[in-house]
């Protein structure tokens, strides 16, 4: 067993954690707000002690710098800015000077770019377009440089549109704020938390060093999720939204800008991941059977 050392504890992260509860001796975490970080530590995590940290990208502190010093695996959740990666930018010498034994860098499915619905891979040119998914493609390489010059295997682990309790159609529906916004032609991938998880502690276990799509099976409409999960509540399906009648942010708008289909093959292959989550209708009826969404059938 070793430490693990988390740069931004966040939904996907903390589902690591739950992921990986009884491999590591020590787990180490970071979150902007000081106080935050106390109250996290004295709590718990998904039932475990974690350590958390303050770490503002700006500075690095002795806890944090003695954190580096004894992590085994470091995964990278924190994003980038316009100014570049937080890491990087403050931990890259601790890091280099550590050399831990395999570092996970989360990015996102959005370095592609859009391909019209055509199939994507992890040989598929990046050409993003949102501002966004650039400072990622530029952090992907700035990570990938950094494990070159210290022979650390450095996984890319890019995410489609994450999802999990408490975040899923079926909240969104008893809330009141789901949505069918329909683009003719569009689909995304998505992918469950758990299987996040998963990638990233398989990543860990064969100390993977490249890129990797973290996606599920199935690429659909968002509108057939919402209905599915309205199905599995027994509510109306809320009406047909036309996107240029949704009055969606520019984020928004950049979002359904975008249409691929983005393989895993890679994830199944190469990380030997079996998905739990497949599809979106075998993860809402996991979820509505543990009362997300206060689900009844």
């Amino acid at each position: 067993m070793t430490t693990l050392l988390i740069f931004g504890l966040g939904y996907s992260s903390v589902a690591t954690v739950r992921a990986a509860n009884g491999r590591y001796q020590r787990i180490v975490a970071t979150v902007r707000s000081p106080e935050r970080a106390a109250a996290l530590t004295a709590q718990g995590i998904e039932g475990q002690p974690v350590t958390v940290l303050p770490f503002d990208g700006t500075s690095l502190s002795p806890e944090l710098a003695a954190a580096i010093a004894e992590a085994g695996h470091v995964l990278v959740s924190a994003p980038p800015d316009e100014t570049g990666d937080p890491v990087l930018k403050t931990c890259r010498t601790a890091l280099t000077a550590r050399k831990p034994d395999a570092i996970a860098y989360l990015s996102t499915v959005g370095v592609y770019g859009d391909h019209q619905g055509g199939w994507v891979d992890e040989t598929t040119p990046p050409k993003p377009v949102s501002p966004r998914s650039v400072e990622r493609l530029e952090a992907e390489a700035a990570w990938t440089a950094l494990g070159k010059a210290t022979g650390v295997p450095v996984a890319l682990l890019r995410l489609s549109g994450i999802y999990g309790p408490g975040n899923n159609a079926l909240v969104n529906l008893r809330r009141g704020t789901a949505r069918r916004i329909i683009k003719p032609g569009q689909v995304f991938n998505r992918i469950h938390v758990d299987d996040i998880a998963a990638a990233v502690l398989a990543a860990f276990d064969k100390r993977y060093d490249g890129v990797v799509n973290v996606t599920d099976d199935e690429p659909s409409p968002a509108q057939d999720v919402v209905s599915y999960a309205a199905g599995l509540l027994g509510v109306p399906v809320p009406p047909d939204i036309p996107i240029d009648q949704a009055g969606l942010s520019p984020m928004g708008l950049s979002f359904y800008g975008e249409c691929k289909r983005v393989s895993n093959e890679r994830l199944k292959g190469e990380l030997s991941v079996k998905l739990l989550h497949p599809n979106f209708r075998m993860a809402l009826r996991a979820l509505a059977a543990g009362g997300d969404g206060q689900a009844h059938r």
